[in-house]
This record gives structure tokens, sequence and C-alpha cells, in this order.
């Protein structure tokens, strides 16, 4: 299972009404947040969580309302006593950009690593999570995720008591390990079907349109994408500023034939963008124009 929150859904600027922008997703009671604008902690205490647990952190790029509510968030967890690694993730030149943030958290009692990436794509693994980072088309450097939980092909007893193999090594085959016993080697083929489906969720902000959104999109169970105008009083420099219409995020979902598709980043102009929820659902029925703290479980499908 795969718990999904979207703490904030607003860009440029907090409102009353509105966090910025950040996602946070938990896993084996393991969390992993994309970006952290002001008011994210604020955020979470709203919905009873605790950034105890968050075990990294992911930025799509460096904007202040995608990273600024870095400091206040370092400190709380370092006032709750934790001492485990906190890793954080983006585009070259996070370490610059942490450094300057901290210069107000000097001193924590755990320790940050800054992981940097350039180019197209990047992968890693984080805590039982698979991160695809994607490059998008925004002003500066800015990249989309497509987070993963894989999930193992079904382990087969029978198959294992059929090969004779002892008790004590089914966990580790059921894991990928192939293991020598003397004479015999045993690999995890030999009582593992095939990889099943995992889950997935696709999270994109502050690009126009691109290919790579589509495609990273493909197969995600919950697609969640930068919606900042509507369908009215839509800035005539919106383009050139790099962002997209509740519309254009649409038509990407239905491109990518996604189940399901959340809007965020809205602009403080869009006081209420809800209201547009039903035309954009005659673009792409599975559309949810969310307020803050809109949450879901992604469960795994049985086979």
């Amino acid at each position: 299972m795969l718990d999904v929150c979207l703490l904030g859904t607003g860009g440029m600027m907090p409102l009353p009404f509105r966090f910025l922008t950040s996602l946070y997703l938990r896993y084996n009671g393991s969390v992993l947040l994309i970006d952290c604008g002001e008011g994210t902690q604020v955020a979470l205490r709203k919905k009873g969580l605790s950034p105890y647990p968050i075990g990294a952190i992911c930025f799509t790029h460096f904007h202040g309302d995608h990273i600024s509510g870095l400091p206040g968030l370092l400190l709380s967890m370092g006032n709750a006593g934790r001492t485990e690694k906190l890793r954080l993730y983006g585009p070259r030149g996070l370490q610059r950009v942490v450094s300057m943030l901290r210069v107000v958290a000097p001193e924590l009692p755990f320790e940050v690593e800054c992981n940097e990436f350039a180019g197209e794509t990047a992968d890693f693994e984080v805590n039982g999570y698979h991160v695809h980072a994607f490059k998008v088309n925004h002003n500066v450097p800015c990249y989309g995720y497509a987070v993963s939980i894989d999930r193992l092909g079904k382990f087969s007893p029978e198959r294992a008591k059929e090969e004779g193999i002892p008790l004590g090594f089914w966990n580790r085959l059921q894991h990928g390990e192939t293991i020598t016993d003397g004479d015999r080697v045993y690999t995890p083929e030999m009582v593992v079907g095939p990889a099943r489906k995992g889950l997935k969720v696709t999270y994109v902000t502050d690009t126009r349109p691109t290919e790579s959104m589509v495609e990273n999109a493909k197969g995600a169970d919950l697609f969640i994408c930068e919606g900042m105008y509507g369908p009215v009083d839509v800035p005539p420099n919106f383009r050139e500023k790099k962002h997209m219409l509740m519309s254009e995020a649409c038509e990407i979902a239905r491109d990518a034939g996604v189940p399901a598709l959340w809007l965020t980043h809205f602009s403080p102009a869009e006081m209420h963008p809800q209201d547009h929820e039903e035309a954009l659902r005659a673009i792409f029925p599975g559309t949810v124009v969310p307020k803050d703290g809109i949450s879901t479980e992604l469960n795994f499908i049985d086979e």
C-alpha cells in the first residue's frame, strides 16, 4: 500500500486557505517528500503527520515556492531528536542552494546528504522507492518525477518443496538472491514467478507540455500535474513563464491513459479552481481539482 497526500496545491505564494505544492508519499513506514515550499511543515501538522519519518526529499527545481520551507523543516526534525541521515535529490546546484538555506539551520543532529543530477533523466533507489527524474520545460532546470514501488513475482512454496530447497533460503530467494549451498545452486527463477504490477505516481509541475510527461505518466496509477490557470482570465504571457493550463494537463493525462489526474500548483488568481472541474472532466473524465490535504491509498492488485 502506498499512501499519497498532496499537502498543498498553491503556486507562487501561499494563501490563507492554500499551502504551496508539496507531495507526501508513505510506503512501509518511510516517507518521500517531493518539493518543500513555505508552510510545508504546517501542512503536515494540519494533516496530523510528522516530519520525523521523512527519509528523502526530491526537489523539482529551486524556485522559492518549491524549496523555501526546507530550513524550518530541518529545524523541526532536529528539535524532534532525529539522528538518521536525510537524503535530498535535485538538479545540479542543490548542494549550493541547500548550503545557503542552512545559514539559519547550521547545526543539526543528523546528516543532510545532497544528491545532484543533470541531463535528460536520472534514476535512483531510496527506501524502497524507485525514482525516475525526467527533464521538463521550465525557465530554470526542472524535473518531473515518476515514483514506482516494484513488486516481486509470486513465491511458490510448492515449487520450493519440489526442488528440495531448505526453508531458510526461501525468503532470500524471494528477494532475488542466488544461493550456493555446497554443490547446489538455487536461483529465484526456480521458485518465483514473473514480476507483478507495482504502483506508480507521476508528479510534474512548472513546465510547458512535453512528450516526456506523456511517456512518464504512462502506467501511473495517479498523475499529479500542474494546472496553473483555468479556462478564463489566462495571462497572455503564460507560455513565456513556462506554465500550463488546466486543460493542457488534462490532455496529457488523456494521452497517457492514466486512470486519475490531480491538478495542482494553482495561480493565486485562481480563487476557486474547483469551479472548473466539470468542464475539465469533459476533456479527461478522471480529473480532480483538489483542495489541500487530499489523500488516497494505492493498493497492489492481487493476481
